[in-house]
């Protein structure tokens, strides 16, 4: 197929998620720092040259900057090669997702500018050094996708031998111990008048927490979700908790300020709407894919060159309003950057006896960061329902690549949520977690119900 780079022998071998749980031969990690670089991307550049070599990112902020400061673009001045639209997207469709083709083709106006590759993610040796270990030391449940050992603070699976590897390296890709966030979600409409929902949000990821000497102390824990709403003053006070787990499905608490009460949630997990999401996003659909992947067999497709979001500072300067960002039809075109970067590619199809909306979704991984920064939904007639699409930027202050604001397309009622946005609020904490401004006791019914309570 056109566009698609051959696989290894040992990739080729073990493409289908069940088909091996083994970490890598001794040969495949010693490759992690010399043709790969130490997270498992590949080291040289493509043979046309569009896409550069990488040289070790960026990992320092710039003389004198702070974490409260505005973000500054290293890349400001780049100019825009060309722009991908309606008249020309059948020349550029062997780098595109059949989702991309698709919002171009469907959407007037929608383009998308590209700029020069810039393979901005860097890490620190920490980082890397305990990737080189996850890939001797890591796996994943035989014939399943529970993860079963790994080393924190690293990439888990940096030579991915199955889909469900691969996801994982999303699932927890490293940005830090824990941070706080402030942003809204906000809810298109053709008037433009969007809705909005404030909210604050503490994230704590056991696994990158230094304090956690090995892999059993984690007790299977993935991930800890603690939300807020702050308006619209309707809904002010309402708390959702959620902890993900590495070997099942998720527990959910909510509570409610007009009920003054904590319940459990019945189902928080797999394709249920997110409450007062106005049906535009599934549970499993934030952060671009989350919880248990039980209920589909995950196949390692291969690497793709694509176009895809990359460096966008411009998407995260606050110096703009969500007026001027979010449009009615989609995420303004002229704040977002386009570059070619090799992807993993992933797909997801339901097993047999399974349900779920989406019976099938295709995902593309970035490789130098494993951020999710693209996928497709498809219903069950095999067609585009919806499109998502995340943004990467680099926080130097860690040092990693990260993610937060992300567009999810319902092509079905021609409208997106737009998640994550941060443009208003103030800046996200990246380094709460690392310097005591989270407490791992706030991840608890009993807080939920105190804080709401005060």
């Amino acid at each position: 197929m056109k566009g698609w780079k051959k696989l290894s022998v040992a990739v080729a071998l073990a493409v289908v998620w069940g088909s091996a749980n083994s970490a890598a031969s001794e040969q495949e990690a010693a490759r992690l720092g010399k043709d790969l670089t130490p997270v498992g991307a590949e080291k040289a550049g493509n043979k046309d040259g569009t896409i550069p070599a990488w040289t070790g990112g960026i990992t320092k902020p710039p003389a004198g900057w702070k974490a409260s400061d505005p973000r500054v673009d290293p890349y400001k001045d780049d100019k825009v090669l060309f722009s991908i639209d309606a008249s020309n997207v059948d020349k550029y469709k062997d780098k595109l997702s059949e989702g991309q083709q698709t919002l171009i083709r469907t959407l007037k106006g929608y383009r998308m500018d590209v700029y020069p590759t810039r393979r901005s993610c860097g890490y620190s040796d920490e980082i890397y050094q305990n990737s080189a270990k996850n890939a001797r030391v890591a796996r994943l449940a035989e014939g399943g996708w529970q993860l079963e050992n790994a080393v924190g603070r690293g990439v888990l699976f940096p030579i991915p031998k199955n889909g469900a590897e691969a996801v994982w390296n999303h699932k927890l890709r490293f940005q830090g111990e824990g941070r706080i966030e402030h942003y809204s979600t906000l809810f298109s409409a053709k008037s433009g008048d969007f809705s909005q929902l404030a909210q604050n949000q503490w994230v704590a990821y056991p696994i990158h927490d230094p304090a956690m000497k090995s892999f059993e102390d984690l007790k299977k824990s993935e991930a800890k979700i603690l939300n807020e709403v702050v308006a619209p003053a309707a809904r002010a006070g309402e708390m959702i908790l959620v902890h993900w787990f590495m070997d099942r499905g998720s527990d959910a608490w909510l509570y409610f300020p007009g009920q003054r009460r904590v319940r459990r949630a019945p189902s928080f997990a797999y394709d249920n709407p997110v409450p007062g999401y106005e049906n535009l996003e599934t549970v499993d659909q934030y952060p671009m894919y989350a919880g248990a992947m039980d209920r589909y067999d995950w196949k390692l497709v291969g690497k793709k060159e694509m176009y895809i979001p990359y460096n966008n500072w411009k998407l995260i300067d606050k110096s703009r309003k969500y007026k001027d960002i979010y449009l009615p039809d989609y995420v303004n075109r002229d704040l977002m950057r386009y570059e070619l970067h090799r992807v993993w590619v992933v797909e997801a199809t339901l097993k047999e006896g399974m349900r779920h909306i989406f019976p099938r979704r295709v995902m593309y991984i970035d490789e130098d960061s494993w951020t999710l920064i693209l996928t497709d939904l498809y219903d069950a007639q095999g067609k585009i329902w919806r499109v998502q699409e995340a943004s990467l930027w680099v926080a130097p202050e860690i040092p990693a690549c990260v993610s937060q604001e992300f567009a999810g397309y319902d092509l079905n009622v021609g409208r997106y949520i737009a998640e994550t946005a941060t443009q208003e609020h103030p800046p996200t904490d990246w380094l709460a977690g690392r310097e005591g401004r989270i407490n791992p006791n706030m991840f608890s019914p009993d807080e939920l119900r105190r804080r709401g309570e005060r």
